[in-house]
């Protein structure tokens, strides 16, 4: 069955200081756990160094990640910009989308 679905790079770059984003990480925790278990993001993590995050993430629509993203404290908070890039994922890996 073909992929029907857009693959999301989600780049987060903090807009305070880091002192700030260590008080909302619980939160953030917490969104990312409900979103792998949601099966929409497949892997995020921390910049090297420190100035903010990357998400790779699946998602029917932009529109659906949008309003999925606007649930992270890191956006409720002002904590981070998101640039978020999609495209078409052609060649993957065997299970990715399973």
């Amino acid at each position: 069955m073909p992929n029907t679905r857009s693959v999301f790079i989600v780049d987060l770059h903090y807009i305070v200081p880091l002192s700030n984003v260590d008080a909302h990480v619980p939160g953030h925790v917490e969104f990312l756990n409900r979103s792998y278990d949601a099966g929409l993001f497949l892997m995020s993590g921390a910049k090297v160094p420190r100035t903010g995050g990357m998400i790779v993430a699946i998602s029917e629509s932009r529109a659906a990640l949008d309003e999925h993203l606007a649930k992270d404290p890191f956006h409720a908070q002002n904590i981070a910009e998101y640039t978020i890039t999609e495209f078409q994922a052609k060649m993957h890996k065997t299970g990715i989308f399973d």
